[in-house]
């Protein structure tokens, strides 16, 4: 019996404070909520195609761009449907979307019409107006714009 109460004492005499220190501090699952896309934020295909129909329709009858002859006559060599289809897939394509843009580069579809920064305005304008329409919140916008002001160079002579 004497060896058991010296097992038993050693166990007792062992500081405590050992076991205090060694804490484990509880695992956190982290669940992060992953961030919509302009895509998804824009309400997918169905509200893009409504925003780029209203836009196209503005664009196409918009005379201070008709006034350049070569987009005038590009206006009337497509049909609005086809073009309307182009660019919203290529709107999809570029908020994040499923969609592949299937269409010309911005550069072979635009060089031939000689686009001016004042048409390029104008086409701004006719955006801005159709965001206004349909109450496009500021941030979606913003990045709306960025995509299209990326393709300016493609598009502008005399940038």
């Amino acid at each position: 019996m004497k060896s058991k109460r010296t097992r038993s004492r050693s166990k007792k005499s062992a500081p405590k404070s050992n076991k205090t220190s060694r804490r484990v501090q509880p695992v956190r699952a982290t669940y992060t909520t992953p961030i919509p896309t302009l895509y998804e934020r824009l309400g997918g295909v169905y509200s893009i195609a409504a925003v780029v129909d209203d836009f196209i329709d503005r664009l196409m009858d918009d005379a201070r761009l008709n006034a350049n002859p070569r987009v005038d006559e590009a206006h009337h060599r497509v049909s609005r449907s086809g073009f309307k289809y182009l660019v919203t897939e290529q709107v999809c394509w570029a908020a994040g979307g499923p969609q592949k843009y299937s269409g010309r580069s911005m550069r072979e579809s635009h060089e031939h019409l000689a686009i001016t920064p004042a048409e390029w305005n104008a086409f701004l304008d006719d955006l801005r107006q159709t965001l206004d329409e349909f109450r496009v919140p500021e941030r979606e916008r913003q990045e709306l714009f960025a995509i299209v002001d990326s393709t300016r160079a493609d598009i502008v002579v005399g940038h």
